[in-house]
């Protein structure tokens, strides 16, 4: 796993408060652990198992298998079309709750067709 990410210190408001309540409560919305993983593993490139097992070490209501299968379906490791999401996304189903306030470049900005060309060059 990344320091910075272990350290909730990315210098992304949104994904600093996913790590810190994954870790001080154990849990995580499910479109925050969607949000967390497509991070992890498509903006910073980290291999989906070293998310599982941060998933397996913090999250107190993780189903081992499912919890496996949903990273792998994010890293779309048995399909062709892996899971992100946009500003707008998280925007929208957090009620703006980092999006408001956030005075960072976003990653996230963009329509999903840019997100795709920039995260895998056109083929998801």
């Amino acid at each position: 796993m990344l320091e910075d990410v272990r350290r909730a210190e990315t210098g992304l408001p949104c994904a600093d408060a996913w790590v810190t309540h994954l870790v001080m409560d154990g849990w995580l919305h499910n479109h925050e652990r969607l949000w967390f993983a497509a991070y992890l593993v498509h903006w910073r490139g980290v291999d989906w198992r070293a998310g599982y097992a941060f998933f397996r070490e913090h999250l107190l209501d993780g189903d081992i298998a499912n919890n496996a299968l949903s990273w792998q379906w994010v890293a779309s490791t048995f399909s062709n079309k892996p899971y992100f999401m946009n500003q707008e996304n998280i925007e929208k189903y957090s009620a703006g709750l980092w999006c408001r306030t956030c005075r960072v470049h976003c990653p996230f900005r963009a329509d999903y067709a840019t997100l795709e060309t920039r995260l895998f060059g056109g083929r998801a």
